[in-house]
């Protein structure tokens, strides 16, 4: 089950018709803001579904072009299939890995490099309707000096420039203070289950 809200508005997704009538039995009157609780959640589910696991909620960020924040970027130009970007995933591990989606990018990457190793990059993944959905990862040794900032404002400049729509997904306080440096907005939030049938 994934919840998606922007604004007021809310768009709850399951697998299968039978989940979804439950589901939207289960969830009929509560209100947008209550949809990002997984306890609220779990009171309205358990009786129909169970969720097995949860990840999020994780804040949804916007980027108006006219809002765009650059800084000085020194970040280099690197294929997403690069052996050193690659490295740059083993090394952080698969949950920094899997939260930053570097893997998934389409575009090529802006990296900055320490000692001959990426230390830093980000790219985007083209998404449907010409959204470039952010992915920014930090090797955990050289966070909290700006690497993140640096690659990321090169990313977001060249999704910008190709006219597409940036969204950045952030479920830390750094991550979001990143964005919101850049001039993202937060414009909502995404929560995801996997549910199972009682």
């Amino acid at each position: 089950m994934a919840v998606v809200v922007l604004g007021d508005a809310a768009l709850v997704t399951v697998p299968t018709a039978r989940m979804a009538d439950r589901a939207t039995t289960a969830l009929r009157d509560l209100g947008t803001q209550e949809l990002a609780d997984p306890d609220r959640l779990h009171d309205r589910l358990h009786d129909r579904l169970r969720i097995n696991e949860v990840l999020g909620p994780a804040h949804l960020l916007f980027l108006t072009p006219s809002r765009f924040r650059p800084v000085p970027s020194v970040a280099e130009r690197v294929p997403g299939d690069d052996p050193l970007l690659l490295a740059l995933l083993d090394r952080c591990g698969p949950g920094d890995a899997d939260e930053s989606a570097l893997a998934d990018i389409t575009s090529s990457a802006r990296v900055l490099r320490r000692d001959g190793q990426i230390a830093a990059a980000a790219g985007h993944e083209l998404w449907p309707r010409g959204t470039a959905h952010l992915s920014i990862l930090t090797d955990p040794r050289h966070r909290r000096r700006g690497l993140a900032l640096d690659v990321a404002s090169a990313a977001v400049a060249d999704a910008l420039s190709q006219g597409l729509l940036c969204q950045w997904r952030g479920r830390t306080l750094a991550s979001r203070r990143v964005a919101q440096t850049l001039g993202f907005q937060e414009t909502g939030f995404q929560l995801s289950l996997r549910l199972s049938e009682s």
